[in-house]
């Protein structure tokens, strides 16, 4: 096997090497700058792959890519674009819209006072055409900065007054109630 050599060190030498690695954050470009100045230090491909838990032909692609445009290309990385959502974004925010300012019985959709995932499963088929899993569409929607809540009931139009008075009311008959509790189980116990 042939051995690997740095052809044009960029005026980088083993020690500012080092001090570069202290700087980088990400453990997997420091680890692309640890692989070239080990080989700039004379250890073997195989060597410099097992001590930075790589295969040999990893640290080869390093030192090319190193030798070709130096540091700067050693670190910079493309990431694969990844696959293309089913949703475009007007669309999502459309389903984030409706969510949060109507309700499936609004749109005649449903009985239900508060959207659901097996709902918005239906209608993102129906007006889409794109058939999502209920966790996908979780996943969407906390994407979009929402999360599932169970849907609490407030009376805001009650009469302040007489919702007091109902709760004083509830608070006797339970205070009643466990009076006669208490009569009760005195009595069993004789």
């Amino acid at each position: 096997m042939k051995r690997l050599n740095i052809t044009h060190d960029h005026r980088w030498t083993p020690r500012t090497l080092r001090k570069q690695e202290r700087k980088i954050k990400n453990t997997l470009l420091r680890q692309r700058v640890m692989a070239v100045r080990l080989v700039m230090e004379g250890y073997l491909g195989k060597e410099v792959a097992s001590m930075v838990n790589v295969c040999r032909q990893t640290v080869s692609h390093y030192v090319s890519l190193f030798n070709e445009g130096g540091l700067e290309l050693l670190l910079h990385r493309d990431f694969a674009p990844g696959r293309e959502p089913f949703l475009t974004e007007e669309q999502q925010e459309e389903i984030k819209q409706l969510v949060l300012t109507t309700t499936p019985v609004e749109l005649g959709w449903d009985v239900a006072s508060a959207w659901n995932t097996k709902l918005l499963q239906s209608y993102v088929e129906k007006h889409f055409g794109v058939c999502l899993s209920r966790e996908a569409l979780r996943k969407l929607l906390h994407r979009q900065g929402l999360s599932w809540t169970r849907p609490t009931y407030t009376l805001a139009k009650g009469n302040p007054d007489e919702q007091k008075q109902f709760e004083k009311q509830m608070d006797l008959i339970k205070k009643l109630d466990h009076q006669g509790d208490r009569r009760c189980r005195s009595s069993v116990h004789r």
